[in-house]
């Protein structure tokens, strides 16, 4: 009994001894444990806050997307009601065939991994990348086209020359000096004598001087083709090579030339063959 009690109480020593030795460890141990708590806390709200971080940019993806197709759908607008159609060579917005890609999904609980989201994100970025190469290059063929149709616009007669009565129309008369039948090819405004002469349309003085039965004429080369002609007048503001626009002053009213009164003879020429000046004037 003796040796038995013996027995039990050393192994209830080690027993008490491995305790309190356990006891020990976990009271020095506690307070990393706690420390590696609040670290594993704060790494997990960092986490669910990238989580967020990457949620709201997929929103901000689509968000994008959307604005490019409705930029696309406003160009599209644009061409027809200018009538203008896309070349051949003009790929659509997400390329050759390219459908719109789908609104990413941003409903991924933050506590579930975003991998198949951030994949998608990165195709969807690189597709909007092409989508806004498109769509500049749409932009700046659009621009250079309605560029082309306002130089074209401001470059064709459009105006009277001077505020006047019509003495002579386009085309056939009876002259008033022979009395023979000719064909006349422009317009006659009769005005007081020094009315000034305005430019129909931008161009460039291309001549200067006296032309036959026309007296001093001044000429306005307005590319595309067409050049006006301002005949009997009696003095020109102007010289050779000098750019003029619509409205600008460039020559007073006279008699030079063959003349029954101070007027100016106004010829449209559209590749060098006289046109009726009438069409022409707008106002």
């Amino acid at each position: 009994m003796l040796r038995f009690l013996g027995i039990s109480f050393s192994v209830f020593l080690v027993l008490l001894t491995y305790v309190i030795y356990d006891y020990c460890h976990l009271q020095k141990t506690l307070p990393d444990r706690q420390k590696l708590q609040i670290i594993l806390a704060n790494q997990s709200e960092d986490i669910a806050g990238q989580r967020g971080q990457i949620q709201r940019f997929a929103d901000e993806i689509t968000a994008l997307k959307s604005k490019l197709v409705a930029l696309n759908d406003f160009e599209k607008k644009i061409r027809i009601i200018a009538n203008i159609e896309k070349t051949a060579d003009q790929e659509s917005l997400f390329g050759v065939g390219g459908s719109i890609p789908d609104d990413l999904d941003t409903k991924v609980p933050l506590t579930e991994k975003h991998n198949s989201l951030i994949r998608e994100m990165h195709e969807q970025t690189k597709q909007i990348d092409l989508a806004s190469t498109m769509q500049k290059k749409g932009f700046e063929s659009l621009f250079n086209f309605l560029q082309e149709q306002r130089d074209i616009l401001s470059s064709t007669p459009a105006i009277r020359p001077l505020k006047g009565w019509v003495t002579s129309g386009f085309g056939y008369r009876i002259s008033p000096f022979t009395g023979l039948r000719e064909f006349h090819k422009g317009l006659d405004l009769a005005t007081r004598m020094g009315t000034p002469i305005i430019v129909t349309a931008d161009g460039i003085v291309s001549f200067i001087g006296i032309k036959g039965l026309l007296g001093r004429v001044i000429s306005i080369d307005h590319g595309h083709g067409i050049i006006t002609q301002y005949g009997h007048i009696e003095k020109t503001l102007k010289k050779v090579g000098d750019a003029v626009k619509r409205g600008e002053i460039i020559a007073h009213v006279g008699v030079t030339g063959r003349s029954t009164g101070p007027h100016v003879h106004y010829e449209v020429l559209l590749n060098g063959i006289p046109v009726n000046p009438e069409k022409y004037i707008l106002n």
